[in-house]
């Protein structure tokens, strides 16, 4: 018998057999065989060889404004391109790999020019950035350059074609129907020996801020907003844009009277929400983790204001507080100081032996289910309900180490996966002492330090946290800075009870930190004395939405007990019983009319009840929220419907690290978690969880704040 989800779950990872030893003392379970992948194992790549590269600052294109133009005041202007280049991710020996990334619009590849990560964009508090986004996946000659990764094109996804009998659909972000007798799904769909051909046109992008506040829905990155590079080539019959491209167009021309190009977008962040990490990647909707991981992602650091960096005081003196710093070009003319303030993305990929970046392109990879698949079942047949990397990558090299003298650092972690979920663990390095500052949102209430947490630290995917490293005590030498966090869906609990942790000898390692004597005195305030700004109150709610996380199985099948087909959002709809009421789960599309639509200044508490076996890191565009508990539920089934019937007690306080303001939350299963926020800013926005691949899968949906504006796309897919 094939394998089901839950036995994937429970003794595999990516789709192969995970043996695992029990710690007779512990009872503990340690992982032994290594994650698949490509044709390169991940035991035979050399570890902590390559010294960390440190993204520089993205340079501007110009800044206008300031002094003496009145209300318009300073605006900091980028161009910014999308390439393909070659990358050393690999220890030097070992080829180099192709992939994507952002960089100034005219610069080449490299630490000053395109990277993957890319270059970390600084601003500040109230002064509004304007980014020029550019398309630019072409050749040489201006030709489009296909996907480096297998584009599954019976997931509801961009779909640039538009040629009906050739594999599109007549319009974009649509997914086909094969029931429909006028769509001819592309030559191998319908093969018995599972031959599935992959989109190979050109590649649709669109970039979101992640973290952004109290911009207009025209910048935020909206799934259907992409748009194709001006390529040479372009075939005739397919779209130039998404549904919602030319309306957000149009809508930015009006309001900041600055023209788009073929293959561009304009984005405008005012950058009035609180100093804290923010990071910008690709949005398009059905392959955004296909963009993710060919490399486009960067930080973006935005500093200043009432809740800034400034207003962080020392409790010993009542004064300004000294941070670690600078950040890597950080600040004119210190750029050949150390650095002591550095942002690390954590991300994890798999790769072959010619250097190239591995992604399955089955679905037979993930539980070895080999069909039937679309159009004769529901099964996707390239998409992968998760899918875990064999290898750790940190700022875009697989396990480098990075000197650290005997001082104080500070530390701002990315969880940069598209599946993964991170328990970094310091317990490796001796007399190491870690305070975390701050998350997604900003700093954090008060310091929290990590001891009492046994020097771990959890982070979903695309979390952040802002940790203040004191390795002052630390003895002299190379130390590793580990990972518990599974090799598989994570779903809660702890390393070694609940679940296997990493692979100890791969997965199970990060980077690694070659300790050395401090060069001068440490000047920084101990993080244990640190007086961080009181985040802003959140208003009363207005309303309660009940929200739930929802998975859908195929099990029609003889000989397979289950196969996740797809991951989905969806709202609990009350009905009465004899002895109150229950909520019945209503799963919803992306194609679904909007069902959360919140006043322009309301607040409201949103409730994500999780009704499947993984934990989900749900993130909200556009506002931050207030986590407020998290708590057990009761479900039952009737009538092959699952229905909430009870919540249960508080779980308990809120972790330090979800306290002040946060972007992304982790929802556990069983449970139902509850956020607060204020939704300022009229528009068309989205929330959806942050695992990439079931974000590519239906687990989206927009939201809309206000009335419907005049001239928008109307819900669901339209004809283009």
């Amino acid at each position: 018998m094939k394998l089901s989800r839950r036995s994937f779950l429970t003794y595999t990872a990516g789709g192969a057999l995970t043996l695992f030893l029990v710690d007779p003392r512990t009872g503990a379970r340690v992982a032994l065989a290594e994650v698949p992948g490509g044709t390169l194992t991940a035991g035979a790549i050399p570890k902590f060889v390559s010294p960390l590269l440190v993204p520089p600052t993205m340079p501007r294109s110009r800044r206008t404004g300031g002094r003496g133009t009145g209300a318009l005041g300073p605006v900091d202007h980028y161009d910014i391109s999308v390439r393909q280049f070659s990358q050393q991710m690999l220890p030097a020996g070992h080829p180099a790999t192709t992939v994507w990334g952002y960089g100034p619009v005219g610069g080449g590849a490299g630490r000053q020019g395109h990277s993957a990560p890319s270059m970390t964009i600084e601003a500040e508090h109230g002064v509004p950035v304007r980014v020029r986004w550019v398309n630019e996946l072409v050749d040489a000659d201006g030709g489009y350059l296909p996907h480096l990764l297998p584009v599954d094109p019976t997931l509801h996804w961009a779909n640039p074609d538009l040629r009906p009998g050739q594999g599109g659909m007549g319009r974009t972000d649509i997914r086909p129907d094969f029931t429909d007798l006028t769509y001819v799904p592309p030559e191998g769909f319908t093969d018995p020996a599972n031959q599935y051909t992959t989109y190979q046109g050109p590649v649709p992008m669109v970039v979101h801020l992640h973290g952004a506040m109290g911009m207009g829905d025209e910048s935020d990155g909206y799934p259907e907003a992409w748009f194709l590079p001006d390529a040479t080539d372009i075939p005739a019959g397919y779209a130039p844009s998404g549904t919602w491209y030319d309306f957000f167009r149009q809508k930015s021309e009006a309001v900041y009277g600055v023209g788009w190009g073929t293959g561009e977008q304009v984005a405008y962040y005012p950058n009035d929400n609180n100093d804290s990490t923010l990071w910008y990647h690709d949005h398009t909707l059905g392959i955004t983790r296909l963009n993710v991981y060919a490399g486009p992602a960067g930080f973006y650091l935005l500093r200043g204001g009432e809740h800034g960096e400034d207003h962080v005081l020392d409790a010993r003196s009542g004064k300004r507080a000294v941070l670690p710093a600078p950040a890597p070009g950080g600040a004119p003319g210190r750029g050949k100081k150390p650095t002591y303030e550095i942002p690390l993305a954590i991300q994890d990929r798999s790769f072959n032996a010619d250097g190239s970046l591995f992604y399955p392109d089955t679905r037979a990879f993930f539980d070895s289910y080999e069909g039937p698949y679309v159009p004769k079942t529901e099964v996707a047949p390239v998409w992968n309900p998760e899918f875990f990397g064999s290898t750790i990558i940190v700022n875009g090299q697989t396990w480098p180490f990075l000197e650290v003298e005997q001082r104080r650092y500070r530390l701002r972690f990315l969880n940069g996966c598209g599946s993964r979920f991170l328990i970094l663990d310091l317990n490796d390095i001796p007399k190491v002492r870690a305070h975390r500052i701050g998350n997604d949102g900003g700093f954090l209430p008060a310091p929290h330090d990590l001891a009492p947490d046994g020097l771990q630290l959890l982070l979903a995917p695309a979390e952040r946290a802002d940790v203040v490293v004191d390795f002052t005590d630390v003895p002299l030498g190379e130390h590793v800075l580990a990972n518990l966090g599974p090799d598989e869906p994570y779903g809660g609990g702890e390393p070694g009870v609940n679940f296997v942790p990493a692979h100890a000898a791969t997965t199970g390692r990060v980077m690694a930190f070659r300790v050395v004597r401090a060069r001068g005195r440490d000047r920084t305030t101990p993080p244990e004395h640190l007086v961080l700004p009181a985040p802003p109150p959140t208003p009363k709610a207005v309303r309660t939405r009940h929200l739930a996380l929802l998975e859908h199985m195929h099990t029609s099948d003889p000989g397979v007990e289950e196969a996740p087909t797809a991951a989905l959002l969806g709202v609990l709809e009350r009905e009465p019983t004899e002895t109150g009421s229950r909520g019945k789960a209503v799963a919803k599309t992306w194609a679904d009319p909007v069902t959360e639509n919140p006043g322009v200044g309301d607040t409201e508490v949103w409730q994500f009840y999780n009704l499947t076996g993984d934990a989900h890191p749900v993130h909200v565009h556009e506002t931050p929220f207030e986590v407020l508990d998290r708590r057990h539920i009761q479900t039952e089934e009737d009538g092959g419907d699952t229905y909430v019937v009870g919540v249960e007690e508080s779980l308990g306080p809120v972790p330090a690290g979800d306290r002040g303001l946060k972007d992304t939350v982790i929802s556990y299963p069983g449970t139902v978690t509850s956020v607060r926020m204020t939704f300022h800013n009229p528009g068309q926005f989205v929330w959806h969880c942050h695992v990439l691949e079931h974000e590519d899968n239906e687990m989206m949906r927009p939201y809309r704040v206000g009335p419907v504006q005049d001239g928008q796309p109307e819900d669901g897919p339209q004809d283009h």
